[in-house]
């Protein structure tokens, strides 16, 4: 698969989970050529995977090559001119479809310029790149602005009608069109809150339908149903938290990617208390907590605190920026009140006469209900099946955060700050007590992650001997390892890539190098010779390394491949012994 638009979450294998949704969305694609599928909405609130999920949609459809041509836009939260999101819009629609016909990626980094785009038109006879560039230019000059945002939004549906072909249209933080375009030269005045309306007929297109997201999810239900009307967009909600398997792999693949140490059991800590949020779970691997060490549950309460608690922590900081934004319009004690007993009693919902009764308000049902409305508008609570029922999110990273911020400030729930570090310790100490959950979890991962669990069982673990780990391991020293790396490139001299699985240096000069074969079934004497190579080759470009291979195959071991791994020395196992 290639990657020809940069995604946001950064090296690829850090997008985890999400199978459900990509299946979902998978059936809906397939049916757009078929001209069946209705455009949708994503709505999550910010960080909850929705543009690293678009993105790899974008990334997949364009890797394919297929019938869906994909088209991926972001709607920035800065001011801009209106005829400039127009060239900016069709700029970027313009070259990725080039880039698409061509499979060259570089169009979709770095947009052409519509010159460039009207002399490729002429080139390859497709006239309506021509013709949108020349007009483009044309009415720029004139200051035909409102002609030349039709030309751009519209593009994607001309080009599926005259060209017979299918496009995806994919926008991201929809809702910010209606809040940062401006009609005046430099961005004077108030911006144009109704630039989503050109959406309107577009929204219906089912030869380019529109795959939209927000963050905000109050603000973008509101310019839908206002200048898209109700029902144009099929609304699709994504929850922040993986299931917690899946949320555990996670945590593998960050400490993998950033080299970060963990025992097995800090990282099963470390998903529990981030609540298999992948944002939360990021942040307390790269968190600049001075004392931060993943290795000790003590460590991992600590840094997690600090996220939650420390304003100046990326979880803390993005969180105050959301909730600043939200709360806006209802920054007032009783608000916070209101908001703070809601997201710690998620679980039923409230009416404005059981919030009076159950807090010390000193203002009535109306006003209680009137900042409930305001509470719903700012994406910060929920309604129920009627006007008057109202819910907290089920966002228990919310949930931490409000306490923090609020808490202490409404002193209705305590006079002192939330001691949240402690929380998270008796947490732990739950955990602690269920060793056969923890037992669970990491083996039913293994299959998935096996070498990334070996790697960081061998950074975790000081002064151990390698048979520790594998049998008919000769030798005995105690090795302390310094670097524990997965997926290794190797090169053959004959130019062939190969790849080491893990590779674990020891401060004594020492180097594990090791499969991992996570087959349901026994390995045979074929696999043994390919690792020996590999084995070999990494022994020859690395002459002041003593090395001692091993084979991790979780489906066992052939007679014949065991008998040749006892020949050459290498270690065997058919498990992670030690977590």
């Amino acid at each position: 698969m290639q990657y020809p638009l940069e995604e946001k979450i950064g090296e690829p294998d850090l997008l985890v989970g999400r199978e459900g949704e990509f299946e979902n969305f998978g059936r809906w694609i397939a049916n757009i050529p078929k001209r069946l599928s209705k455009s949708r909405v994503i709505l999550a609130r910010r960080k909850s995977g929705k543009t690293s999920f678009v993105q790899r949609v974008f990334n997949r459809l364009w890797s394919e090559g297929g019938e869906v041509v994909p088209f991926y836009i972001d709607i920035p939260d800065s001011k801009v001119w209106h005829p400039h999101l127009a060239i900016r819009y069709y700029r970027a629609f313009a070259s990725q479809y080039i880039s698409f016909l061509e499979r060259d990626p570089s169009p979709v980094a770095s947009p052409l310029s519509l010159e460039r785009i009207r002399e490729y038109g002429l080139a390859r006879s497709l006239s309506l790149l021509a013709e949108d560039a020349d007009s483009l230019i044309q009415d720029e000059g004139l200051r035909r602005h409102d002609q030349m945002w039709e030309t751009a939004c519209s593009a994607p549906h001309r080009y599926a009608a005259v060209l017979k072909t299918r496009f995806l249209v994919i926008i991201d933080e929809f809702q910010n069109l209606a809040a940062y375009v401006y009609r005046k030269e430099g961005c004077e005045g108030s911006p144009d809150e109704t630039i989503p309306g050109s959406f309107h007929s577009l929204s219906e297109s089912k030869i380019a339908p529109m795959l939209v997201t927000g963050s905000y999810v109050g603000w973008l239900i509101d310019i839908a149903g206002k200048y898209l009307e109700a029902g144009r967009l099929s609304e699709m909600y994504m929850d922040p938290y993986l299931p917690p398997e899946r949320g555990l792999e996670a945590v593998y693949r960050y400490v993998a990617h950033f080299g970060e140490p963990v025992t097995n059991e800090t990282a099963v800590l470390v998903n529990e208390l981030c609540m298999s949020d992948p944002f939360f779970v990021s942040c307390v691997v790269q968190s600049n907590f001075p004392g931060r060490d993943l290795t000790t549950a003590e460590g991992v309460a600590d840094t997690v605190d600090y996220e939650i608690t420390d304003r100046r922590s990326e979880m803390s900081r993005t969180w105050g920026e959301y909730i600043r934004l939200t709360l806006a319009r209802v920054n007032d004690r009783h608000a916070k009140m209101i908001l703070l007993h809601l997201s710690k009693h998620s679980d039923r919902y409230w009416t404005p006469d059981d919030l009076g009764k159950a807090l010390p308000l000193d203002i009535g049902a109306d006003e209680i209900r009137r900042r409930l409305n305001l509470l719903v508008e700012a994406d910060m609570i929920e309604w129920g099946s009627s006007d008057i029922q109202f819910r907290g999110l089920r966002d228990g990273t919310l949930n931490l955060i409000l306490r923090s911020r609020f808490e202490q400030e409404i002193g209705t729930f305590s006079p002192e700050p939330p001691d949240l570090a402690r929380e998270f310790r008796e947490e732990i100490e739950r955990l602690r007590g269920e060793r056969d959950r923890f037992r669970g979890r990491l083996g039913n991962l293994t299959g998935k992650v096996a070498e990334i669990q070996l790697a960081s069982a061998f950074r975790s673990r000081k002064r151990f001997a390698l048979s520790d780990f594998f049998n008919g391991v000769g030798d005995t020293a105690r090795l302390n390892i310094v670097s524990s790396k997965c997926r290794v490139p190797l090169r053959r001299e004959d130019g062939k890539l190969m790849e080491l699985d893990v590779v674990a240096e020891s401060a004594c000069g020492r180097v594990v190098v090791a499969e991992v074969k996570k087959w349901k079934t026994p390995v045979g004497r074929t696999v043994v010779e390919d690792f020996a190579e590999k084995a070999d080759i990494f022994s020859g470009q690395n002459p002041d390394k003593t090395l001692l291979p091993a084979i991790l195959s979780l489906g066992g071991f052939r007679r014949d491949a065991l008998r040749l791994c006892q020949a050459r020395g290498i270690g065997t196992a058919e498990g992670i012994r030690h977590f």
